[in-house]
């Protein structure tokens, strides 16, 4: 359920990493932009506004395929979509080499966090207010967009990448199998919640989001039943 390169237009490539752009995220943008509320004296601001919030996931996508790169995996694609970014990572099947191939992509928005501030303070400290706030409006939307990103993809919901995460450190103590079932079960419920939560605001789009969510959610539940079939018995003591 995940976009893939076929009806998705390539854009550039850097460090092996082929970056595309599916069909849909042009229609979902005009949508987006349109019904966008004013907060700016001129409508350009927004389309720079959501340009502004895919170059932020397109840095994020990068973290995850950069460090799996780091790692010895494969990280060779990123898909832009309507609902974000997907970085098509393979790293080795280590838990270490999850944990950091995953962990990366946070640690971008983290990253970011200082620039955004820095760049608000020195707007207020040049009184931008007065003679461009449109830009003054910009730098603190897409500083708010940067922290929103960081705080929803923490949440220790599969397959987000605070369930990843979850799952990569549970690794360690339970083995690859068990820690995926532990964190898709847990993932479960966050998905129920995203639903309930979609239900009562009325919003489409995190309805949307708790389907996918819920969809890959169940992919990684039968793929720990897989792994777990496939471990050999435990031996005797």
């Amino acid at each position: 359920m995940l976009p893939s390169s076929s009806g998705s237009l390539p854009l550039f490539r850097f460090r092996g990493i082929a970056v595309s752009v599916h069909w849909s995220w042009f229609f979902v943008a005009l949508y987006s932009i349109q019904t966008r509320q004013g907060l700016y004296h001129s409508p350009l601001w927004n389309i720079y506004e959501y340009l502004a919030l895919f170059g932020i996931v397109l840095l994020h996508e990068f973290g995850h395929s950069l460090a799996c790169q780091q790692t010895g995996g494969q990280a060779d694609r990123i898909v832009l979509w309507p609902l974000g970014g997907v970085a098509f990572v393979n790293p080795p099947q280590r838990a270490g080499a999850q944990l950091w191939s995953i962990a990366a992509g946070p640690l971008v928005n983290v990253a970011l966090l200082p620039v955004f501030y820095g760049l608000n303070r020195l707007a207020l400290a040049n009184h931008w207010s007065g003679a461009a706030p449109d830009s003054v409006e910009f730098l603190r939307q897409v500083g708010r967009i940067n922290l929103g990103l960081l705080l929803f993809n923490v949440l220790p919901i599969y397959p987000l990448d605070g369930g990843q995460i979850l799952c990569s450190l549970l690794w360690f103590p339970l083995g690859r199998a068990r820690s995926l079932m532990v964190a898709t079960v847990l993932g479960f419920g966050g998905v129920a919640f995203l639903g309930w939560l979609a239900f009562r605001e009325g919003s489409l789009w995190l309805g949307v989001i708790a389907y996918f969510a819920g969809v890959q959610c169940l992919a990684g539940f039968q793929h720990a039943r897989a792994l777990a079939r496939a471990e050999p018995p435990p031996g005797p003591f």
